[in-house]
């Protein structure tokens, strides 16, 4: 299983991690089948969707924050339960196809790493199969 690290700077963010997994499968050497990204925490996720408009990001996160406040009466006494639902609502996993040692994503598709109570380190575990 090989680590990515992404280090982020606000509460709520998506971080482009297109270029990172696209380095670590060619430091792997890797060329046909499958990886599983998987983000090992529970106020962090992991999503696949346009990274041409910066501001489909944004509104991503808007309606995010809408659906689900900041506070809303939650009894997690950490303060971050809002964190916890997005991430359920998001999902902590992606699998992503490869081939030819390349991630199989459509023209504006990119990968995000989502974060929902930063800013922090963070991880993202990569395990290819083929």
């Amino acid at each position: 299983m090989n680590v990515i690290t992404v280090k982020t700077a606000g509460r709520a963010e998506m971080v482009d991690i297109t270029s990172q997994v696209e380095n670590e499968i060619s430091r792997l050497g890797f060329k046909d089948g499958f990886c599983v990204l998987h983000v090992p925490h529970t106020t962090a996720a992991v999503t696949i969707n346009e990274g041409a408009d910066p501001a489909v990001q944004a509104d991503i996160l808007m309606e995010l924050n809408k659906r689900i406040p900041l506070e809303d009466g939650y009894r997690h006494s950490e303060g971050n339960s809002a964190a916890h639902i997005k991430t359920s609502l998001v999902g902590c996993s992606q699998l992503v196809l490869v081939e030819d040692g390349r991630p199989v994503l459509g023209t504006w598709q990119r990968i995000f790493f989502c974060e929902f109570d930063g800013p922090r380190t963070r991880k993202v575990l990569l395990k290819c199969v083929g």
